[in-house]
């Protein structure tokens, strides 16, 4: 199987639902299909609804999983619009929700997608290529103190100034519209770190990704979602693969695993919050050794796992 069709923490994904008995899945991020194949061939009582915003991977999985079509219904759209989606197709409570929140290999490896600092292409960056901005359009759009707290901000980058004066620099010659051209003044201006490897312009791409997409709002708001969609016992699993999806998932089950939120210094709770998620995986899982020898991309997922509880 070639290497764009592999889905990161596969069986752990299927074991993290849980199946029981006939069930719906969302598969909030569709991709290749890779995760939804596996849920399918799992057990032959569950269906599948795949959400992609990417109209190419809903045309690849598609394809995939052909031989599965009575089961499965592909939708273009965006996860954080599942409520939305769930009622234009009259469905009220779904069975478990998956949420891979990483950019697929076919995305990273398509030069005209512009997700890749290795592969020269438009500085694009859209997942779904029917919004009109690009990341180009907010490199010439921004103000100085907003690009500078997007890259420092999304990209945890703390060389953000001095990228964006090297940035603001090139641009009095010209218009950057290429990824190599953004990375080669990444790289005139920020070394690469000895200690984690990392390629000096990784950190500014995935700011500038996140931004372009609104990839931060659109998990907080399918996460919250997803909740008022889960029937009694579903669980919903999330892949994350950098640190701000993580805290994001994090936390926001904590928050829904608590009952009482009032600050300590209140005696008599106030909130009448009550938990709406039972936390399965205390620690995220990642990767073993060997899927990470097989899948270099694999390396930094965590996956977290929780279950809807009703009080």
């Amino acid at each position: 199987m070639s290497r764009q069709h592999e889905s990161v923490l596969g069986r752990e994904v299927v074991n993290g639902l849980n199946l029981r008995g006939e069930s719906l899945v969302v598969d909030g991020t569709l991709g290749d299909g890779g995760h939804s194949e596996l849920i399918l061939k799992s057990t032959v009582d569950v269906r599948v609804l795949g959400i992609d915003r990417d109209i190419e991977a809903i045309e690849r999985a598609e394809k995939r999983l052909a031989s599965f079509r009575d089961r499965v219904t592909l939708v273009h759209g965006n996860f954080s619009d599942i409520k939305t989606i769930l009622k234009k197709i009259s469905v009220k409570n779904v069975d478990g929700l998956l949420l891979d929140l990483g950019v697929s290999s076919p995305q990273l490896d398509s030069a005209e997608r512009g997700f890749s600092f290795m592969r020269n292409g438009p500085l694009d960056m859209r997942m779904d290529s029917s919004q009109k901005t690009t990341a180009a359009d907010l490199l010439a759009g921004l103000s100085d103190e907003k690009l500078i707290s997007i890259i420092k901000e999304y990209g945890e980058e703390r060389f953000s100034k001095r990228i964006v004066r090297a940035i603001r620099q090139e641009q009095v010659k010209g218009s950057i519209k290429t990824t190599l051209q953004l990375s080669e003044i990444i790289l005139r201006v920020v070394r690469a770190s000895q200690q984690t490897k990392i390629h000096p312009a990784t950190r500014t791409f995935q700011a500038l990704r996140i931004a372009v997409n609104g990839e931060l709002d659109h998990i907080k708001k399918a996460l919250l979602d997803s909740v008022d969609v889960l029937r009694e016992s579903a669980r919903i699993v999330v892949i994350s693969f950098h640190s701000l999806e993580d805290r994001i998932v994090k936390n926001f089950f904590q928050v829904e695993g608590k009952g009482c939120i009032c600050p300590p210094r209140i005696p008599i709770c106030s909130c009448g919050h009550k938990p709406r998620l039972k936390i399965v995986t205390r620690k995220p899982i990642t990767p073993k050794v060997e899927e990470v020898r097989f899948n270099s991309r694999a390396s930094s997922a965590k996956l977290r796992v929780a279950e809807r509880v009703y009080v």
